[in-house]
């Protein structure tokens, strides 16, 4: 897989780490953040190939952030991640985000494994792929 410019919004900074050090290990470059406005800042700026965002954030939800990249930049392809909220549920959060546009979700926790399948699956589907 070729490497890909991704921005991860999730307003857990142990899940930006740990998200954050799989990415750059696999050779991708990596903007991690809290918010959804400030991803959505980010990204009238500069260039994503991939947006990670967390569905319940204060600040700018991913839900919000799915709907402003559809309109603006409709070929960001996005990975959707929730572990659900106190008054919703991580499977309707995802798929929320699924009918809104994201090309692929994960429910937390995951696995190493699992997140690097879900973006291999999200890039392949680009077709980003040079292996």
């Amino acid at each position: 897989m070729k490497s890909l410019s991704v921005i991860v919004a999730d307003d857990v900074d142990g899940i930006q780490d740990l998200v954050g050090h799989w990415l750059r290990d696999a050779g991708h470059l990596v903007t991690c953040v809290s918010t959804g406005q400030t991803a959505s800042r980010l990204l009238k700026k500069q260039h994503f190939d991939l947006v990670i965002t967390d569905i319940i954030m204060p600040d700018g939800d991913g839900l919000e952030l799915i709907l402003e990249l559809k309109e603006s930049q409709p070929s960001v392809r996005v990975l959707a991640i929730s572990g659900g909220g106190r008054h919703i549920q991580a499977a309707d959060c995802l798929k929320m985000a699924r009918n809104l546009g994201a090309h692929g979700v994960l429910l937390k926790p995951f696995n190493r494994e699992q997140f690097m399948e879900a973006i291999k699956l999200v890039s392949l589907d680009r077709g980003v792929d040079e292996s």
